[in-house]
């Protein structure tokens, strides 16, 4: 039994494309089809995958309906994390999600899941993306504080969805967690934030991420272990659309 991890798949197979230029990237050409044969290849029916958020470009469950099919016809177990692009699902309906897929999907957020003693534990998660003001040598000089005051606001409202998911874990007996998100746990500019100090406060295992997907992003974050913690990134286009093997 293997724990597997990938994220942002961006499907759209009733949707428009948000994002034109995936069709010019050799990486994103026919994507579905390698990432189909890639996980079953490697992935067998007792093995858990983890989709870290970015499932769809649908706007709605019905725009989503075979994107959301196809997740269900990969092999394994399947939990879903929410993305930023994740516009089908409402976080305060994640309990309707999971009884309209149940036996099929199970949607993480403000819950976790069991991967024998260990609590699978996530939430979205946030971080500021800027804009930065650069110098001429390419150093970060200063940042648009009024965007900086609004994504604060949204990295509070997710740290406390994701510490949710931890207190639930823990109240049932859970000691040993593996936490994912789909936005990295830092920004560019950050050393450390909210999220590492939740990761480092409940010893967390690992922190999964996605959402760093095009080369220039891949190294926007931690990567690596930091205070014992192994950090790993998950995007699919970073991964070669081959599931990352967690455990």
């Amino acid at each position: 039994m293997s724990l597997y991890a990938i994220g942002d798949l961006h499907l759209h197979f009733q949707s428009e494309l948000k994002n034109p230029s995936q069709l010019h990237d050799k990486l994103w050409k026919d994507h579905e089809k390698r990432f189909l044969e890639n996980c079953r290849s490697m992935v067998l029916p007792e093995d858990t995958l983890v989709l870290a958020g970015d499932h769809s470009w649908g706007k709605n469950l019905e725009e989503c309906a075979k994107d959301l099919q196809y997740i269900c016809d990969l092999p394994g177990r399947k939990i879903l994390l929410r993305g930023n692009h994740d516009m089908f699902w409402d976080a305060k309906k994640t309990a309707q999600l999971n009884k309209a897929f149940s036996g099929k999907l199970e949607f993480l957020q403000g819950n976790y899941y069991a991967y024998g003693d260990i609590a699978l534990v996530g939430t979205k998660g946030y971080t500021f993306e800027g804009p930065f003001y650069l110098d001429r040598f390419g150093n970060v000089t200063g940042w648009d504080e009024r965007e900086a005051e609004h994504a604060q606001k949204l990295v509070k409202r997710e740290a406390a969805r994701l510490e949710e998911s931890f207190l639930a874990a823990k109240k049932d007996g859970y000691r040993r967690f593996i936490m994912f998100l789909h936005y990295p746990p830092t920004n560019v500019i950050q050393k450390n934030s909210i999220f590492t100090k939740l990761a480092e406060d409940y010893g967390a295992e690992q922190v999964i991420y996605a959402h760093c997907h095009g080369e220039s992003r891949f190294h926007d974050s931690i990567l690596g272990k930091k205070r014992g913690i192994r950090y790993s990134l998950v995007s699919g286009d970073y991964l070669r659309w081959r599931p990352y093997k967690i455990l």
